[in-house]
């Protein structure tokens, strides 16, 4: 990519944020003290020193963070909140005057860290959660007519700051259109298999996996394999792993000298580990990701990806898990059609 800064191109950078609310050329920070949200900050500097840094989400509240006509991408998203719990906020965005987004995804969920409440670092090539709580995301969303993006407050009030880098360029016709899935099941029924994602139609490419897996049996719980089943695969898949560490591209259970080893690395990670008191909070919930960033998973049809949860029985069997299991999925393609299934309420989002 380095390269690629010794070039001319014919770009113009913009962004959104609180103090820029449109992207707008030679806009930024023009708020005045009275206008914005750190006015009683500002009362002594006035004009241009921050007056306006973050916008205030109200109970309930959709709050457009930005609304933009154009051609371009969005090439990093950087954002960071006052939420009392991880799931308070949800992500939505959609390109090209879509009616259902392409990305709908509780906010802490979207940047790997479904949890709030234990900070671990994530270093990833498209993900960056960084101290205390700068979420950051690099994936390259293209738009032909423009973009909007909103956050659905379904907690307390409380401040965001954010900013959306942008460029305002011409968009190849073959760019696809980034998404991103949520879903949790609370338990997995037994014998049953985890979807991550089903009833995508188009031509693209998977490119990452987010699990946020909290086990509700003793002894290890990541035997169960995932499966990408690709352009009209039925009852087996074209792709099958061998085993949950096995796709987090770690081995034997993350077990180093019989304790759980967090990792994180530019591809791949089990960023943390959430610890127990023994008494109330007594599970244990596990944050990975899987990018597909050199290696993506293409389809030219349609994509369906699962994943099992299996333990260990006596006699050497395996145990089918009732566990607690959340993902994102992130993919690009051609298709704005699809319909996600409905989010869960804030009841069925919350982490107990």
């Amino acid at each position: 990519m380095l390269e690629n800064l010794t070039l001319k191109k014919n770009i113009r950078t913009f962004s959104i944020s609180p103090e820029n609310l449109t992207g707008e050329k030679g806009r930024g920070g023009m708020a005045k003290v009275g206008e914005g949200s750190a006015s009683e900050a500002a009362r002594d500097l006035g004009q241009g020193w921050k007056v306006n840094p973050y916008l205030v989400v109200e109970p309930g509240e959709k709050r457009v963070l930005a609304d933009v006509k154009g051609q371009g991408a969005i090439k990093h998203f950087w954002i960071t909140d006052s939420a009392a719990w991880g799931r308070q906020l949800i992500l939505r965005i959609w390109f090209d005057g879509q009616k259902n987004p392409a990305v709908e995804v509780p906010l802490s969920d979207f940047f790997c860290n479904a949890d709030y409440r234990e900070y671990r670092q994530i270093t990833s090539l498209p993900i960056c959660f960084n101290p205390r709580k700068g979420m950051n995301c690099y994936f390259e969303m293209p738009y032909r007519q423009g973009f909007r993006v909103e956050v659905e407050n379904l907690g307390g009030r409380c401040n965001i700051y954010y900013q959306l880098d942008c460029e305002e360029k011409e968009i190849s016709e073959d760019a696809l259109y980034f998404h991103a899935q949520f879903r949790r099941v609370n338990p997995l029924p037994y014998k049953e298999v985890y979807t991550i994602l089903d009833g995508i139609k188009g031509s693209g490419h998977y490119v990452g996996t987010y699990l946020y897996w909290g086990v509700n049996s003793n002894n290890w719980w990541g035997e169960g394999e995932i499966k990408f089943y690709l352009d009209g695969d039925t009852d087996f898949p074209t792709v099958c792993g061998t085993g949950t560490e096995d796709y987090i591209c770690g081995a034997y259970n993350f077990d180093v000298n019989g304790r759980y080893t967090e990792f994180c690395t530019p591809y791949t990670g089990l960023s943390k580990v959430d610890r127990t008191d023994e008494t109330y909070g007594a599970n244990r919930r596990f944050n990975m990701y899987r990018w597909h960033i050199t290696d993506p998973v293409y389809f030219k049809e349609d994509i369906r990806v699962t994943i099992q949860a299996l333990g260990w029985r006596n006699g050497g069997r395996y145990l089918p898990l009732k566990d607690d299991i959340s993902s994102v999925a992130y993919w690009y393609s051609d298709n704005l059609e699809d319909v996600y299934p409905e989010l869960p309420d804030a009841d069925g989002l919350e982490i107990i």
